[in-house]
């Protein structure tokens, strides 16, 4: 399954001095992927490869708090490499590796 979409980048918010960024996916992707029969996995992870521009890695998603959303961690080399800011735009290719 490989999916397309337009994010925002945000920074957690739980501890002030944290330097984790992500992007939510749409819910309504979120909720298609929950359908997805796949092995058990912690956290409620989903085993996924990402692009974004010219960047391409294996990473998780995990449900987000809230919305019910997933969220994208972006990791630094990414936001660097592609010049990613907190507030920003982000387009993502994501496929579902655990399907």
């Amino acid at each position: 399954m490989i999916f397309e979409f337009d994010g925002e980048i945000f920074q957690w918010e739980a501890r002030a001095d944290s330097a984790w960024f992500f992007t939510s996916l749409p819910l309504e992707l979120s909720d298609a992927i929950r359908e997805v029969p796949r092995p058990h996995r912690g956290f409620g992870s989903v085993r996924v490869r990402a692009r974004v521009g010219g960047s391409e890695w294996k990473t998780s998603i995990f449900p987000g708090s809230g919305r019910g959303a997933y969220v994208l961690p972006l990791k630094r080399a990414v936001r660097d490499a592609e010049s990613l800011v907190d507030g920003g735009p982000v387009r993502v290719r994501l496929e579902v590796l655990d399907s």
